[in-house]
């Protein structure tokens, strides 16, 4: 391709990639930018739930260590989370303010407890805690088995009743063996 000069239509033509590696530019920039900005908002919020984490340092402590309901931390997928067991977490709300604190049921995601205050989720988790611990007690105390109904009476053999019934029935056929041959004579 040649670089010769040509018409007034060529220097349009020139200007035209021009324009376009300049936008295609200026698009970089602007995605890098909002990366930038997402960036900084997600590690905003694991340091809000790392604040948080560090409140509930004192509840953890009081948790009798035998019990292993609990597995609290951060988890820094796409949507940072801090984890109080198996089924409940914090996570940040949608402002990135908010502290929404959910636990996830056979029904759906249920919200638990949400607020500003990082000190009001405390008490919320807090509750969660002594709830769960008390639901591990009640399922471990064990339960008397059930005590068998014994009846009042002693069943009968039913060896009597069918010998009985089976002496009648040949001494009844025998009767009507008898009073059909005497009939006969």
């Amino acid at each position: 391709m040649s670089e010769a000069p040509n018409s007034g239509g060529s220097a349009a033509a020139e200007s035209r990639p021009v324009r376009l590696r300049d936008a295609l530019r200026q698009a970089r920039i602007e995605a890098a930018d909002r990366t930038g900005v997402v960036v900084d908002l997600r590690d905003a919020e694991v340091a809000r739930l790392d604040i948080l984490n560090e409140a509930l340092d004192p509840l953890f402590a009081q948790v009798p260590e035998q019990i292993d309901l609990f597995d609290r931390g951060i988890s820094q997928g796409e949507t940072p989370r801090l984890w109080v067991d198996s089924v409940a977490h914090v996570t940040m709300g949608r402002d990135k303010r908010i502290y929404r604190f959910v636990q996830d049921t056979r029904f759906g995601r249920t919200v638990l407890a949400e607020s500003h205050d990082a000190q009001a989720i405390v008490e919320a988790v807090t509750n969660y805690v002594a709830r769960r611990m008390v639901e591990r007690e009640r399922a471990l105390v064990p339960t008397q088995a059930p005590v068998p109904v014994t009846a009042g009476k002693k069943r009968r053999s039913r060896f009597w009743t069918f010998a009985l019934g089976f002496i009648f029935g040949a001494a009844a056929l025998f009767g009507f063996a008898l009073y059909a041959a005497l009939r006969t004579l």
